[in-house]
C-alpha cells in the first residue's frame, strides 16, 4: 500500500488534549531502546522516559555531541538513569551486536537524523538506518516504534524530506505499532538571533517577517509528549503533528518580543528571498564540478524553505497552513525562553542543526 504524503496527512490525528501534568510512572513499564539519545531531544526524551521509571538503554557513539566533543563519561552523566552503550546506531552489525545484544526490547524510541541534510546523509541515516534499526527491533521482539521526523516532510521539497517519508511509510506498513511524531519549531532553531540583538544588530527577516508561522516546541516538552507515546493509545498508529502552547508567531513577532526583552526599539533588515535563488543557482552550478559545493547548494535550498514555509498543519484540500488545526502541547513557550536567555539564566544551544 502507497499512501504517499497525502495518504499520511489523512492518517494525522489532531491530538492536543493530552494532560500537562502526566504521572511521574508509566502505567505499564516497558524496555526501552533509544537511538539519538545525545541530541537535545533525545535527552529530553531519556529524562522522560527515565521518570516514567521505563527500562531505558541508548546506543550512543564513544564520542558523541556537536563535533564529537563528548567523551563516552559525559555521555554517561547526560544519560543519567539510563543504560548507555557504545556503538554506531547507523551500523547494522554495531546496532545489533552493541545496542540491542540479543536481548529483548518492547519498543524503539529514535531521535536519531541527519546533521546536515544533505541527500547522502539524509538517505544514510533518515532512511537506510532506520530500516535497519526496524529489523533489528523485529528480531529483538519490539512491538511499538516512536519515531521523531519533522513537519515539513508534508510538503517535500528537500532530500531529507523525502527520506524521512521513506522510511514513515516503511515503518506505517511494518505491522508493528508505530507513533511518528511530527513537531514543529524547535526553541534551538529560532534562538540564532538573540546575540545579534543584544549586540544592537538588526534582526534579519525574509519579506515583510511575515512569510511564515510556527507554534514552536521546546525539547522538555517534546520529549514528555514522546515518551507519552507509548502509553497513549490515541497515539498509537497515528501520524502526529505537534507544536508548542500559544498562538502561531511569525519572524517579525519574534524580533518584535527580543528587542522589547532588550529594552530596545525594533530594528529590522529585510533579506529578499531572490537573494537566496541566486545562492542556490550558484552553489548548484559550481556543485557540479565541487562536489562539497552540491552539499551548501542542498543547505541553501533548506535555508530556503524554512525562510518561505510556515510549520504548521498543511490543509492537503486548500494547500494552506493552518495555526488552528496545529495541535498543541506542553507548558513553555517560545518567548517564556526568550525572556530566560535575555536575563542570562540559559546560554542557547542550537548544535549540529542550527541551519534547521
Amino acid at each position: 500500500m502507497d499512501l504517499g504524503p497525502v495518504g499520511l496527512v489523512s492518517t494525522m490525528v489532531s491530538i492536543s488534549a493530552l494532560s500537562p501534568h502526566p504521572p511521574s510512572r508509566s502505567p505499564q513499564a516497558r524496555r526501552v531502546l533509544v537511538l539519538g539519545a545525545t541530541g537535545t531531544i533525545g535527552r529530553a526524551t531519556v529524562r522522560a522516559l527515565v521518570r516514567r521509571e521505563h527500562d531505558v538503554v541508548c546506543l550512543v557513539r564513544s564520542r558523541a555531541g556537536v563535533g564529537g566533543a563528548l567523551s563516552g563519561h559525559a555521555t554517561a552523566n547526560l544519560l543519567s538513569g539510563a543504560v548507555v552503550r557504545f556503538g554506531d546506531p547507523c551500523d547494522p552489525v554495531s546496532l545489533r551486536r552493541d545496542g540491542f545484544c540479543g536481548e529483548r526490547f518492547d519498543a524503539v524510541v529514535s531521535c536519531l537524523a541527519s546533521r546536515t541534510g544533505s541527500p547522502r546523509d539524509a538517505w544514510a541515516v533518515d532512511h537506510q538506518a532506520h530500516v535497519e534499526a526496524l529489523g533489528a527491533a523485529r528480531e529483538a521482539g519490539v512491538v511499538h516504534f516512536v519515531l521523531l521526523s519533522a513537519i515539513c516532510v508534508q510538503k517535500p521539497l528537500l532530500a531529507f524530506q523525502h527520506a524521512k517519508l521513506a522510511f514513515e511509510q516503511t515503518l506505517i506498513e511494518s505491522g508493528l505499532t508505530y507513533s511518528i511524531v511530527r513537531p514543529t519549531a524547535f526553541f534551538k532553531s529560532l534562538c540564532g538571533q538573540i546575540e545579534r540583538v543584544r549586540a544592537g544588530k538588526p534582526f534579519l527577516i525574509f519579506g515583510d517577517g511575515r512569510l511564515t508561522a510556527c507554534k514552536p516546541i521546546s525539547d522538555p516538552d517534546l520529549g514528555d509528549y514522546i515518551a507519552r507515546c507509548l502509553d497513549d493509545r490515541a497515539c498509537h498508529n497515528k501520524v502526529l503533528p505537534i507544536g508548542g502552547p500559544g498562538d502561531a508567531i511569525t519572524p517579525r513577532e519574534q524580533g518584535e518580543r527580543l528587542f522589547a526583552l532588550m529594552g530596545r526599539e525594533p530594528r529590522f533588515r529585510s533579506v529578499p528571498v531572490g537573494f537566496l535563488d541566486v545562492i542556490i543557482a550558484v552553489l548548484a552550478t559550481l556543485g557540479r564540478v565541487v562536489p562539497a559545493l552540491a552539499d551548501k547548494a542542498e543547505l541553501a535550498r533548506i535555508g530556503r524553505y524554512y525562510a518561505t514555509e510556515s510549520m504548521l498543519v498543511l490543509d492537503p484540500t486548500s494547500g494552506r497552513y493552518d495555526a488552528a488545526a496545529t495541535p498543541a502541547t506542553g507548558r513553555e513557550t517560545l518567548f517564556d525562553c526568550y525572556a530566560r536567555l535575555a536575563r542570562g539564566e540559559v546560554a542557547p544551544e542550537r548544535g549540529d542543526h542550527a541551519v534547521f
